[in-house]
């Protein structure tokens, strides 16, 4: 998920994205064919034909990695032909993809400490809110959604902060972005020291709330890299999980010959390059809340960002002090 989506304009960069974006529109006007024409062959009574056609389609144009009710105790890795987007970048040995896939792992983050920061986040978007069915908290610039724009948290709520975050919330965030950043490394065979955290990375909450303004408009198919151009991986961490308490909200590659799912799990984390190869959506939440952290690495010190951190003076006494 991105905090905006602009159209996409019609340059020779972007033919790549439009030439795909078109063929997942082709296959789900496919898609929309094959039932009517199961409807039919149900009318006329071919139920064994209509069953063995159904899941024969169903296998070729959509497949889940992983499913909610998987727990898988190493990475699922899924490697996929790098595209030509990043030569259009400078090149950075130990860290430029070229091996490139996708993976899914629930062994970096434990449940509890996703609990944990899915109470922070609880707290820091209780401060504000969109106007629409999508809201985000980024500790490392201070940006909350509030209404149809954004507010710096660290200027607006200076003196609410020492009654909503602790020293113990930010570092549980430094120390769970550091691990996905290893594992992203191990995974990819990177140098991880050559990698360094980019923006935007966030936290996000999304429920099915129509959207107000295209900051909501969360489910369009996009490429990170483009969007983004200092994005070489990107990572979700799931805070919230699907089918339990929230609807939709699947995260979805877009391959050419199908679509490939993700079902959120708390606790669980999927990354990938974020080149073309990796075209991907998310679905629209259709009820519940879904909770998840957008962390993003660039292999360009240029656009590193810090860690975050509790301001001075703004950290919150212990309950026994209050």
């Amino acid at each position: 998920m991105t905090v905006q989506r602009r159209g996409i304009s019609k340059t020779p960069e972007s033919s790549a994205i439009e030439k795909k974006i078109k063929r997942g529109n082709a296959q789900r006007q496919a898609s929309s064919w094959r039932g009517k024409v199961i409807t039919l062959l149900l009318l006329t009574g071919v139920t064994g034909l209509v069953s063995w056609m159904y899941f024969t389609w169903a296998d070729d144009f959509t497949h889940t990695l992983v499913s909610r009710g998987e727990i898988l105790t190493q990475p699922r890795v899924f490697t996929v032909e790098c595209s030509e987007d990043y030569k259009k970048y400078k090149f950075f040995p130990g860290c430029t993809p070229s091996k490139c896939g996708r993976a899914i792992t629930d062994s970096v983050v434990t449940l509890e400490e996703a609990q944990k920061l899915r109470r922070l986040a609880e707290r820091g978007l209780s401060l504000a809110g969109s106007d629409g069915g999508a809201s985000i908290l980024d500790l490392h610039s201070g940006a909350l959604s509030m209404g149809k724009q954004f507010v710096n948290i660290y200027r607006y709520f200076k003196n609410e902060l020492r009654d909503v975050f602790t020293e113990d919330d930010f570092e549980l965030y430094r120390d769970v972005r550091s691990r996905i950043q290893k594992v992203i490394a191990e995974t990819f065979g990177l140098d991880s020291k050559q990698m360094y955290l980019t923006k935007p990375t966030f936290f996000s909450r999304i429920n099915s709330t129509s959207a107000k303004t295209t900051h909501d408009e969360y489910w369009h198919p996009h490429i990170d890299k483009e969007t983004y151009g200092s994005f070489d991986y990107t990572s979700l961490l799931y805070l919230s999980d699907y089918g339990l308490e929230f609807g939709g909200g699947r995260f979805v590659f877009m391959d050419p010959s199908s679509n490939r799912t993700v079902e959120p799990r708390a606790g669980r984390v999927s990354f990938f390059s974020s080149g073309s190869e990796n075209l991907h959506r998310v679905e629209k939440v259709t009820w519940g809340t879904r909770y998840a952290i957008t962390v993003s690495f660039t292999c360009d010190p240029d656009y590193a960002i810090d860690n975050p951190s509790l301001p001075v003076g703004s950290t919150r006494l212990k309950e026994t002090d209050e």
